[in-house]
């Protein structure tokens, strides 16, 4: 036989592709007739429609939509974030491909007279920088309040839905970009420790912050938080944009050796967070809960929560006046988020979008009096310099970027988190697969992305008139509602955003 495979190489091959197809064929008649119909009826061929669905959104963004019209991200967006991670030229040529008729267009109306750059503050000598205007926990008189030195930040991505070397790309990149890293609730594992400020987020399973019997545990926060300095502020995640009123979800697949100790869970099975939290079960207590962390460890508590029903907000707000306590921030997230696993429906259907979410909790925050001691931070498909301002002209003082920091070092929009079959080793624990991600590479790009998001934020600020974005108001940016009519965003909400300007960068020094 080896003779003749060596007198006939070519006649061999052959023979053994015909074997393959044979076997190929006998197990689609035989065994897969009660799953795959098209596979027992058109056995060999009807594998290629199911190969063929596997990469369809590889397919659909390469070759089947066009540059504006696939979702989440279309090309041109990916585009900006790939071309701003690798420093390439991000200009586009021959005009605007929008339509600017369409309605819900947005519009920035540039001053006849810019801020000279020229005049320009940059802190650090970082050309780059945007302050946070406001201070977290100073409103509260907390022990260590903070200005986060950048008002675009990483959004709470765990390790576990996402792997190390992702996790350790992005803490790395953000210390050089100057901006903090949100933990996510799997806990704060050692590769968010790099050298970045850290935000760490606490969510209703208390991974990293429970006891044995995984009950929260105050010491333990207290203990961590003493042991790892760069802990800036603590967040208490009520609910997400992507399944809000559901707790998060990582698959068995994900959870590794390594992530069971940190989250003192069980290896290999399936991580659901219950979806309410069990130290708190109303306002008041909720209060209680954010004034016990603050007071023990020093530092600002803030709350992150997706938006629906209005009558906790209403509650909040009026107990936050009442009793002079309560979170230091609130971060609001549009369902339009989401990075890991969520039902369809959940994604689909449950919290409204971030404008309509923010603008009726901030409302009410300022009819209540308080907005202005609340550090008020955005999240939701604003990872671009345009939707940046808006948030900002709406009241936010600062804002998170989530998947836009995972295209930036190299997620090209798979879809395949939740099965953790990431094919560029961004959302997987599968060491093959991460070992394409280059830590010193992806760090320098994530920076990149941060510093060309900022520069572009500063340019449009100066277009309008002001040296800092959170200037910007709702009287410069217009809207389209409807063929030839455009109607400004402050008359669209109702309400005018708390204002502290004109605000000037050499004032807002660092405050640890």
């Amino acid at each position: 036989m080896w003779n003749w495979i060596q007198e006939c190489p070519w006649q061999a091959i052959f023979l053994a592709f015909g074997i393959l197809i044979v076997v190929v064929a006998i197990r689609d008649i035989f065994f897969a007739s009660k799953k795959h119909a098209i596979r027992h009826n058109f056995p060999v061929v009807g594998n290629l429609r199911y190969w063929l669905e596997t990469i369809g959104p590889e397919l659909r963004q390469y070759w089947v939509a066009n540059d504006r019209e696939e979702l989440p991200f279309n090309r041109s967006e990916r585009s900006w974030i790939y071309a701003s991670a690798k420093n390439q030229n991000k200009n586009f040529g021959f005009g605007t491909a929008e339509q600017i008729y369409s309605t819900g267009y947005p519009i920035i109306k540039q001053a006849e007279f810019p801020f000279p750059e020229s005049k320009a503050h940059h802190a650090n000598g970082d050309t780059t920088a945007i302050p946070c205007v406001k201070v977290m926990g100073q409103s509260h008189n907390r022990k260590r309040p903070w200005r986060p030195p950048s008002i675009v930040n990483i959004s709470a991505m765990s390790f576990g839905s996402l792997g190390y070397r992702a996790i350790s790309s992005l803490n790395r990149g953000a210390k050089e970009a100057g901006c903090y890293h949100n933990t996510g609730e799997g806990g704060l594992s050692p590769y968010h420790l790099l050298g970045a400020d850290v935000v760490w987020q606490i969510g209703t399973g208390y991974f990293g912050a429970r006891d044995e019997n995984g009950r929260f545990s105050l010491e333990k926060v207290a203990d961590t938080v003493e042991k790892h300095p760069q802990v800036r502020a603590i967040e208490i995640k009520l609910s997400q944009g992507a399944k809000p009123g559901k707790g998060g979800i990582l698959p068995g697949a994900k959870v590794t050796a390594e992530i069971a100790a940190i989250r003192h869970i069980p290896e290999g099975q399936d991580c659901i967070s219950p979806n309410a939290h069990v130290e708190f079960e109303n306002v008041d207590e909720l209060i209680t809960f954010v004034e016990k962390i603050a007071k023990r460890t020093g530092l600002p508590v803030g709350i992150k929560s997706a938006i629906g029903k209005l009558d906790f907000w209403h509650d909040l707000a009026a107990q936050m006046k009442e009793r002079g306590e309560g979170p230091d921030y609130i971060a609001i997230d549009g369902g339009e988020g989401g990075t890991g696993a969520a039902p369809l429906t959940f994604a689909d259907h449950v919290s409204l979008p971030f404008k309509i979410g923010f603008e009726r909790v901030y409302r009410i925050f300022q009819a209540a009096e308080v907005s202005k001691d609340i550090v008020w931070i955005g999240a939701g498909k604003l990872g671009f310099p345009d939707r940046a301002l808006i948030a900002l002209a709406m009241g936010c003082d600062m804002v998170y970027v989530a998947r836009e920091a995972m295209i930036a070092i190299g997620c090209i929009q798979a879809q395949k988190c939740h099965t953790g079959h990431c094919p560029v080793g961004v959302a997987t624990q599968n060491k093959w697969l991460q070992a394409g991600l280059n830590i010193e590479d992806k760090s320098r790009r994530f920076a990149n992305y941060v510093k060309s998001f900022r520069k572009e934020l500063l340019t449009l600020a100066h277009a309008c008139g002001y040296e800092h974005p959170a200037d910007v108001t709702g009287r410069d940016i217009e809207f389209s509602t409807g063929v030839n009519q455009f109607t400004n965003l402050e008359d669209l909400m109702g309400y005018k955003k708390d204002r502290f300007g004109p605000i000037s960068m050499s004032d807002l020094t660092p405050v640890d």
